[in-house]
């Protein structure tokens, strides 16, 4: 029986990372892969500097890890998402990020292997980086695919109470009591304390990946990050009560996340909770 490397930052290659993990053992997936944004070196096309046909530049991270082929890029995305599939439990649930330049390619690929979409979230960011070009419609928003294995019987686990009557008052479009809609408005700006010990070029803010938790696991379930970076997905899985397995390709961001997780007490969300409402009890006395 294989021993799984819970609440672990794990040093390597992400697709033969999980080819190591037993079938069905993962209860949530985040993905966070690379969009294909940096472009140069090797890339084969005269005009990949204009990415021609997707608009232009999106916020470029010029990264080496996030430089592929189009060829290459849709290979790389089938073999992640095929070791996703057979590692997520049939009750599971997996979030992936994107923009417009790779979200189309994961979802055909996603159909290809039977993975079905539940639902396509547009991530609003009020406080999006300007076009300085003036060439084009700032670009404001990020794609993110919730999706679950596939198959018969749709068994993937949501949180309908708390996506009604959750604490989102950080997002202008959510009414409280009502149904959680598409449309999710949430700042990109971090903490103070989530950038305290280093930080990541494409890093994603802990209140969004709290709610992803949240409405798709339980307390105790155990959630994987293939593309772990700075650690913000395992930091937030401690916080609300989840165990983690982070994969990251570079070193140097797991030292980031492993220094973040030792200042991240478990349960952290739910410890908060609990004093906020002593405190309002000693108050009523």
């Amino acid at each position: 029986m294989t021993t799984l490397p819970i609440n672990t930052i794990i040093n390597g290659d992400s697709i033969n990372e999980m080819k190591k993990l037993p079938e069905s053992c993962i209860d949530l997936i985040i993905a966070d892969p690379p969009y294909n944004l940096s472009k140069g070196g090797e890339w084969k096309w005269d005009n990949s500097i204009e990415l021609h046909g997707m608009g232009g530049n999106w916020n470029k991270v010029m990264q080496e890890w996030d430089n592929f082929t189009l060829e290459s890029y849709f290979a790389f995305t089938k073999a992640w998402l095929i070791e996703a599939k057979r590692i997520l439990k049939p009750t599971g649930s997996m979030w992936i990020f994107g923009t417009y330049h790779n979200i189309g390619i994961i979802n055909v690929i996603c159909q290809m292997l039977g993975i079905e979409i539940i639902n396509e979230i547009v991530w609003y960011k009020r406080n999006a980086f300007p076009n300085l070009a003036g060439r084009r419609l700032t670009a404001s928003h990020e794609t993110i695919l919730w999706c679950n294995k596939g198959g018969k019987k749709r068994e993937y686990y949501f949180d309908y109470e708390y996506s009604k009557s959750g604490d989102f008052y950080y997002d202008s479009l959510k009414t409280p009591g009502k149904q959680m809609r598409t449309v999710w408005d949430i700042s990109n700006n971090k903490e103070k304390r989530e950038l305290a010990y280093g930080k990541h070029p494409t890093q994603k803010p802990i209140r969004i990946l709290k709610r992803m938790i949240k409405l798709a696991s339980r307390d105790g379930d155990l959630m994987l990050t293939p593309f772990s970076g700075s650690g913000s997905e395992c930091v937030a899985a401690k916080m609300t009560g989840r165990k983690y397995i982070g994969i990251e390709l570079d070193n140097s961001y797991c030292e980031i996340a492993i220094e973040r997780l030792n200042h991240t007490k478990d349960n952290e969300d739910q410890l908060g909770q609990l004093s906020l409402n002593m405190s309002e009890s000693e108050a009523t006395k």
